[in-house]
């Protein structure tokens, strides 16, 4: 039951990449959208930056870029690609290797507070899987996040 819930889990976060139009992003970009969004809850505070936030086609989504937000534990709180992950606890997703890389984000935003988590994901636009790569910054007790697909 816990693999088809994860297998589930997997598959709205791969569909709900699949309505953007392919621009790669760049790591700077990344870091940009994630220190925008923190600085738009600094003026705006937590209710309306996580509905910002999930707004698709929003200030927080640029062709492959979104934003997503996790608390402290790895519950989705808010996410610009798609909605359905949104109140789930997304460090049972694994990568096509196997790796719980948002429990690798949780733990490094515990640890560090920033920094970046490569792995391995079907790229939407190519149906390809490629590496990506994961900014994550901590803000209080959030975690913002945005990732890259690397050439």
């Amino acid at each position: 039951m816990r693999k088809l819930l994860v297998l589930a889990m997997a598959i709205i976060f791969v569909t709900g990449l699949a309505s953007f139009s392919y621009g790669a992003g760049t790591a700077d970009e990344a870091k940009a959208m994630v220190d925008k969004a923190i600085a738009f809850m600094k003026a705006n505070g937590k209710d309306k930056t996580l509905k910002e936030v999930s707004t698709k086609k929003g200030q927080f989504t640029k062709d492959d870029l979104y934003v997503f937000i996790l608390d402290m534990s790895g519950i989705c709180i808010a996410h610009g690609a798609n909605e359905k992950l949104i109140g789930g606890d997304l460090t049972r997703l694994k990568d096509y290797d196997g790796r719980f890389f948002i429990k690798e984000i949780v733990e490094g935003a515990k640890t560090k507070g920033t920094g970046w988590v490569d792995y391995h994901w079907e790229n939407p636009s190519t149906k390809s899987v490629d590496n990506k790569s994961t900014y994550f910054k901590k803000d209080g007790d959030l975690i913002f996040s945005c990732g890259i697909y690397k050439k």
